[in-house]
This record gives C-alpha cells, sequence and structure tokens, in this order.
C-alpha cells in the first residue's frame, strides 16, 4: 500500500479521546483502529508485534547486519484531538494546488482562505488533502503513523539496506496527556527514539511547554428569580467573573513562540454548577508553576467573596519540558536535522508549543525529540496534509536509519 492510500484509510477510523471516560484507551474507536493497525505490521513482516490491553503498539524490525548498531525507535499516537470533530472524516485531495482559496463545502459553502492561511501558499504546484470542512483531517497523528509504517514496508522490501534493530510505538490518548501513561520504556527497549508528531515539512523540536490541566467547578444555589434577592448563587455568572480575572492577552491567540498562556477549552454551566476547563502552559518552569498558583488564587479570592466551597480547583501536571533530558545527548537531534537536510529540507529548529508522548518518554530514560509530520492546521475543520510533506518525513524515518548504521 502507499503512503497516500495507507493514510487515507487510517483517517476512516474515528479515534477521538476523551478525558471524561477515565478509560485507557479512552474510547473504543481508538482500540479497533489499533488492532487493524497490529494486524497490518504483522501483514508487512514486522515481528513482535504486541497489543496490550491498554491499547499499546509495540512491533520490532530486526537487524539485518551483525554490525553492532544501536536501537532507534519511532512513536506515533493513535487518537485524534477532542477540539474537533473525527468522525466520518472525508478527505479530498486538490492536485496541483495553485494559491486559490480551497472550497471545502459547497453546501455550507466552507473555504480554506488564503487570507485566514496564507501558509497554504508555500505548497503551490503540490498535491494537498483537506476536510470537508466539518471535521478535522486527522494528519495529527495518521500521518505520523503512516510515514513509519510506509518506512518499515520499504526497508523490508529492500534487504540490500542495512541496518540495526528498530522498535515501532503506537501510543493511545495523546490528545488528552496520557499517551505515556502506560508505555513500558524497558520494555521497548529503545536506546533513543523520535515521535513523528510535529506539523509543518522541516519541523524538528526538542524543546516543548510544561504542561497542566486545569479545572473549576464553581458550586452556586438556584432559587426561582423572583425570589431570588440575596438568596441566589449564580454558578455561571460567578464563573465568567473568574475566568475574566485572568490575564487577557496571555492567551493562544495572543502568544507565540516561547511565551506561554492560559486556555479555557470548556465551559458547561446551570445556576447550580458550572465547570471551567483549562489547559495551563509556559516552556519556563517557573513560570509554569506561576501560572498554577495563579489559578489557586482567583479560586480562593471567589471563596472569599461568595463563601468557602463555592469553587473548588482540580489540578494535574501532563508534561515538562524535555530539553534538560535531551540537551545532554544532542546528537539525536543533530542525527535527525542531518536526516532533514538529507531529504532536500531545510531544518526548522523551534520549540513546540504545545507536547509529544516524547516528552514525558525522555523524563523516562527515553530521549526523544520530535520530527515533522507535515500536517498544518492541526485541530480544526481546515487541516491539511500537503502530499509531499508526508513523503519527506518518510524518507526522514529512513534517512536516521541509514545514518546511524553509516556512522557506528
Amino acid at each position: 500500500m502507499n503512503i497516500v492510500d495507507r493514510f487515507l484509510k487510517y483517517v476512516s477510523f474515528c479515534t477521538t479521546s476523551d478525558e471524561n471516560t477515565g478509560m485507557t484507551p479512552s474510547t473504543p474507536g481508538q482500540m479497533e483502529f489499533a488492532r487493524f493497525l497490529a494486524d497490518e505490521l504483522k501483514a508487512i513482516g514486522l515481528d513482535e508485534v504486541e497489543l496490550d490491553d491498554n491499547g499499546y503498539i509495540m512491533a520490532t524490525l530486526p537487524a539485518n547486519t551483525d554490525k553492532p548498531l544501536p536501537v532507534i525507535g519511532f512513536i506515533a499516537h493513535m487518537d485524534t484531538s477532542p477540539d474537533a470533530s473525527g468522525k466520518n472524516v472525508k478527505p479530498r485531495i486538490v492536485n496541483n494546488y495553485q494559491g486559490d482559496d480551497i472550497l471545502l463545502n459547497e453546501e455550507e459553502q466552507i473555504y480554506l482562505e488564503t487570507k485566514k492561511y496564507p501558509e497554504i501558499l508555500n505548497y503551490k504546484g503540490q498535491d494537498i488533502i483537506v476536510t470537508n470542512g466539518k471535521t478535522l483531517l486527522g494528519a495529527d497523528d495518521k500521518a505520523g503513523l503512516s510515514e513509519i509504517v510506509s518506512a518499515m514496508e520499504y526497508l523490508i522490501a529492500h534487504p540490500e539496506y542495512k541496518h540495526g534493530k528498530i522498535r515501532i510505538g503506537f501510543t493511545p490518548d495523546e490528545e488528552i496527556g496520557q499517551g505515556a501513561d502506560h508505555f513500558d520504556v524497558k520494555k521497548f527497549g529503545a536506546d533513543w527514539a523520535y515521535t513523528m508528531d510535529g506539523g509543518a515539512v522541516g519541523e524538528l523540536e526538542y524543546e516543548n511547554f510544561n504542561a497542566a490541566s486545569c479545572k473549576i467547578i464553581v458550586h452556586g444555589v438556584n432559587v426561582h428569580p423572583g425570589a431570588a434577592y440575596h438568596k441566589m448563587l449564580n454558578s455561571m455568572r460567578i464563573a465568567y467573573q473568574l475566568a475574566v480575572m485572568l490575564p487577557r492577552w496571555e492567551t493562544p491567540e495572543h502568544t507565540q513562540g516561547y511565551e506561554g498562556f492560559y486556555h479555557l477549552v470548556g465551559m458547561q454551566g446551570t445556576v447550580e454548577e458550572t465547570v471551567l476547563s483549562y489547559i495551563i502552559r509556559d516552556h519556563d518552569r517557573a513560570r509554569f508553576e506561576s501560572r498554577k498558583k495563579e489559578m489557586e488564587h482567583l479560586v480562593r479570592k471567589v471563596n472569599r467573596e461568595y463563601g468557602e466551597g463555592t469553587a473548588e480547583i482540580i489540578l494535574r501536571d501532563q508534561y515538562y519540558n524535555m530539553k534538560e533530558k535531551v540537551e545532554p545527548v544532542m546528537y539525536v537531534v543533530d542525527l535527525a536535522k542531518e536526516a532533514i537536510k538529507q531529504a532536500g529540507v531545510d531544518p526548522v529548529v523551534k520549540p513546540i508549543r504545545g507536547g509529544t508522548d516524547g516528552a514525558r518518554l525522555s523524563f523516562e530514560g527515553l530521549p526523544c525529540p520530535n520530527i515533522f509530520a507535515g500536517g498544518e492546521n492541526f485541530h480544526s475543520r481546515f487541516e491539511y496534509l500537503p502530499i509531499r510533506s508526508m513523503e519527506k518525513a518518510m524518507q526522514v524515518v529512513l534517512n536516521i536509519i541509514y545514518l546511524v548504521s553509516e556512522k557506528e
């Protein structure tokens, strides 16, 4: 199967993750997809293909040389973000894109506009996979899965290319910060690894946000509005008051580069109870801790005004900046940089304004920088994937393997 057909097949599976189920994987579609992937890995000829009860897949491409070589891993995640629907994805290939706005959905007149998304102009003359404007595409991270599986299939078909042992790992629930929860680093057995989970072509990342989730539950008191004077506590109004106390400009839409933010990702409420769901992000650990303390301070402030217990907070750290774990082994980054150059692409080394499974795995002893998967506008109805970018990412996987063999 070629890489494009593989990707189009993968996105037909609905694998949206859900942090509220308390299960692993968090949604049944992920396990269905995992079974399909495990069968495919066996079919193309990989060894030691294992799918565990939590939906994690590990597999091995055995070494085909007696030369002692390090074991390299490649990792991608199977779930897609709950930020946009991943059900009934209807991809379409725009051939030889010429720089115009792309009509995604004629019935609803949904366009991918170059004015709003000018980066697409970088892909003039290329074939681009787009959505129908109603769902995300799923290139995050089904492009990464496609690139890894296609690279392994290529190596199996071309035994003349000598290589050491390669380990493959596919995880569930990365998008809700739980992708590394049950990943057995010791069992994986790689000296280092790469997540194929980055964005635009050329991206290479070994710095990421420190991340936490934050849930604030505001409790109210409902009384008939005609008799509510000095009795009603409207939890929605109190929650709104709390939300606007956060710095207005420290949100994703007003920050870039190394700047951190508070991001309100969900709000559900009635007069009786309202839940605010946030994610907190910052590259600097001290500022990250300060942001969490600010959330706690605002909850205390609300409780002082409306009574103890009106608001409660649940904070959970998700991952930390992998930089401190990768910098001592920077050769793994330099190797990836060289592999990207050999694929005919200029490396773009930048901090991740997000995170990957590799962040947590780096803290568990598996250095794991992140390489581009090739898509743009992740988590959005306007997500798209230039086919050439996906092909280049597959070539980077192969180049890393070749370079390790040559250098060692």
